[in-house]
């Protein structure tokens, strides 16, 4: 697919300076550099500048307010050889902070530290990620990721007992028995699935009222990509797929995934749903998403934008999919 890479999280081509993670030295001497510069994450957002055009505020790395992080640096790469380190700040409470506002489908609310200028704040990733270039983009989808990672894999899958960060922050190692553990990242199919003139979309329990998206679903153990698509189809909606083919990929750090876009040719319109998996199926006419895609329609929300759903939404209606 042309310009597969203009999703968002899409890539920039970052340098990520694998060679240092293994090198203890390089390290220290990546972090002791004058020039070193923190990407900042308070419970998996980033700080960015609250006025617009908004972008990844760089501090540098021995910024008065990075001793409030109680975890180990991530080391991102190199922005034009200068280390970039993912610094997370989630050990700081915020003395205003309603715990409630937050973990929504799109938390609207921002988070200040009083030891920064008022304009930068820190906001939640889904809300603000196509204010981002690629670059900025990247930087924050791999921050959240591993940060996310670290978060929930603390303890050694094989043993049981603790596990400590290690190579620049992208391995963890049993202190116990001595394993050793990786960042994880989940593969999902989503899925283009059309037949005729009309493309099906479904809506899970919980999304905002009226919003509608592509189906998609984790691949399993063993199973192909294509094979992922024909099973996630006919488990959530009943729909058989014929033919299927790959159209594009994008990170999605929500927690750690992976999207496959994927395109399928329907054999029939029947629909029957399972309601243990969404709640609504419906083919939706080119001439109707267009109206959908323009806000106009007085029932149907369409995709986030950002999303690889609305990104591939958009090329079907353009016909450019290849």
């Amino acid at each position: 697919m042309k310009n597969a890479e203009h999703v968002t999280f899409g890539g920039s081509g970052l340098d990520r300076a694998g060679e240092l993670r293994a090198d203890p030295q390089g390290l220290r001497d990546a972090a002791a550099d004058p020039a070193a510069r923190a990407i900042v994450f308070w419970r998996g957002k980033p700080l960015i500048s609250a006025e617009r055009p908004a972008g990844l505020i760089r501090l540098a790395l021995d910024h008065a307010v990075l001793a409030d992080a109680d975890v180990a640096p991530v080391l991102l790469g190199r922005e034009d050889g200068v280390p970039v380190f993912a610094v997370d700040l989630s050990a700081w409470t915020p003395s205003d902070l309603d715990e409630s506002s937050l973990g929504g489908f799109m938390d609207p609310t921002e988070q200040r530290h009083p030891g920064l200028p008022e304009w930068m704040v820190f906001a939640e990733l889904r809300r603000v990620m196509t204010w981002f270039g690629p670059r900025d983009a990247e930087l924050a989808a791999a921050g959240k990721a591993v940060f996310s990672w670290h978060d929930t894999h603390r303890f050694c899958a094989k043993c049981g007992a603790a596990s400590e960060p290690t190579n620049g922050g992208w391995q963890r190692k049993c202190v116990s028995c001595g394993a050793s553990h990786f960042p994880r990242t989940d593969p999902v199919v989503i899925m283009l699935i059309t037949h005729g003139n009309s493309v099906l979309v479904g809506r899970s329990p919980g999304w905002p009222q009226g919003m509608y998206s592509l189906l998609a679903g984790f691949v399993e153990p063993g199973e192909t990509l294509e094979a992922a698509v024909r099973r996630e189809v006919f488990e959530e909606a009943g729909v058989r797929v014929g033919e299927v083919g790959y159209l594009a990929s994008q990170p999605w750090p929500f927690p750690a995934s992976l999207m496959f876009g994927c395109w399928g040719h329907a054999t029939s319109k029947d629909i029957t749903i399972d309601p243990v998996e969404i709640e609504d199926a419906r083919w939706i006419t080119r001439e109707e998403m267009m109206t959908i895609t323009q806000g106009h329609h007085p029932e149907i929300m369409p995709a986030r934008k950002g999303a690889i759903a609305h990104f591939l939404i958009d090329r079907w209606l353009s016909d450019t999919l290849d």
